[in-house]
């Protein structure tokens, strides 16, 4: 296990990252005005109902609504429903909740108001296969893509054009009413229409670009969906399309406000602070050498940022699937950077998924340090091998570094913190 002050250090700052993204916070100064007729809340993504919870305390009116967040992370509300269906293969209580969401929506007048409450994990929870697709087509593409590799765009547009709801969709259906879309960004570059699919916000991608995206990436997309694709049926609404004219759309929390939440309390604690970037993406091993390479340089010529200092970084790293493992882009982002820094002193890291949930386990991430490759070792685990059989958890577990925090109640991606050099006094 790294050193036990370190390690309080390193939560902390996870902490203060989340915190930063607080639902109620975060919302607080985003709400819209109270309109003539109704409001309508609904909302999707693994901080769903903490948001629609947060929305209910400060909205000044009545309401009602659905919201669908994952098994297990409810929020007690008083006026919005809140439905649980699977996550990250989306099952049948997603569909019923996706047709909840529709019937929510449907009958309004232009003098109604809907606010959707949009944050990750929105894809998978939102199934709604198109005419001459099944539940079953959608479960097989998730599961191809999460295996694929593919940043969360690719995916996403992939997503967009095999759905019912996604893609602005559901934002279309709700006309004539308005549709303020408050959405906690858990994508690189913060683009609403990326988050959760964009259920209430179009995106501009054509077919033909996402056949590009699918061919660069030799992805080996179902049968079914390749049909789908070919018959030209169901396309997206473009973002011109005059149903979206009134509509808005507000960033309410990101990774990079929860990363400068990070920074100012390292540098109150005395300790320097670099935020690489908040869009990092790429394989989870091939970053983990990378941000290995930097701080192996800090320990030992102090550059390019000098001791101590906490290097920070957010986005979405992906995993492509090579053996049959437990784990997430987070353990392997640490597993691949702690082989890399093995017996380099003076390096605690910690990486986790700021929703508390890394991957197929109940952990956020981990914590390594320099001897957390000997340790493994020590156990009988050959940290390589298990980097390549994608089984991460397996060998953060045997050395008791798993970090745990469970649901976290909000949702914008990894979050990476090193700690480079010594905690002042």
């Amino acid at each position: 296990m790294i050193d036990p002050g370190k390690r309080e250090f390193l939560t902390r700052l996870f902490h203060a990252a989340v915190e930063r993204a607080d639902p109620r916070r975060a919302l607080a100064d985003a709400l819209p005005a109270r309109p003539a007729g109704r409001t309508v809340v609904i909302g999707a993504g693994k901080g769903a109902a903490q948001l629609a919870a947060a929305f209910e305390d400060l909205w000044d009116g009545p309401l009602t609504g659905t919201v669908v967040t994952r098994y297990g992370y409810a929020a007690p509300c008083k006026s919005i429903k809140v439905l649980e269906a699977s996550h990250p293969v989306p099952d049948q209580a997603g569909l019923v909740a996706t047709q909840a969401l529709f019937d929510a929506v449907s009958g309004l007048t232009s003098d109604d108001l809907v606010v959707a409450l949009i944050c990750g994990g929105g894809s998978a929870l939102l199934p709604a296969p198109p005419e001459g697709l099944t539940l079953a087509d959608e479960q097989e593409l998730n599961r191809v893509l999460l295996a694929s590799g593919a940043p969360i765009g690719v995916m996403n547009a992939i997503r967009k054009h095999a759905s019912r709801i996604k893609g602005g969709r559901l934002a279309a259906a709700a006309w004539p009413a308005k549709v303020v879309s408050l959405v906690v960004s858990d994508v690189p570059g913060d683009e609403a229409c990326q988050v959760a699919s964009g259920p209430t916000v179009p995106d501009a991608l054509t077919m033909a670009e996402v056949r590009a995206m699918v061919a660069a990436r030799n992805i080996a997309l179902p049968e079914s969906i390749v049909a789908h694709f070919d018959s030209g049926r169901d396309l997206p609404p473009r973002p011109d399309d005059p149903v979206f004219a009134n509509n808005e759309v507000r960033i309410i929390a990101s990774a990079g406000l929860s990363l400068e939440a990070a920074a100012d309390m390292a540098r109150s604690a005395g300790v320097g602070a670099a935020i690489l970037s908040d869009a990092i993406e790429g394989e989870a091993r091939d970053v983990g050498l990378v941000h290995a390479a930097i701080a192996r340089e800090v320990a030992g010529r102090d550059r390019p940022f000098a001791k101590p200092v906490v290097i920070l970084s957010g986005g979405e790293t992906t995993v492509t699937l090579r053996g049959k493992g437990k784990g997430g882009r987070n353990t392997e982002f640490l597993l691949s950077l702690a082989s890399a820094i093995d017996g380099v002193e003076g390096i605690a890291a910690l990486s986790a998924d700021t929703d508390g949930i890394d991957g197929s386990e109940d952990n956020a991430g981990a914590f390594a340090g320099p001897q957390t490759a000997g340790q493994m070792r020590a156990r009988g685990l050959d940290p390589l091998a298990s980097l390549a059989a994608n089984d991460a958890w397996t060998a953060f577990d045997a050395i008791g570094d798993l970090f745990v925090t469970g649901p976290t109640g909000t949702n914008v991606n990894d979050f990476r913190a090193i700690l480079v050099g010594e905690l002042p006094d």
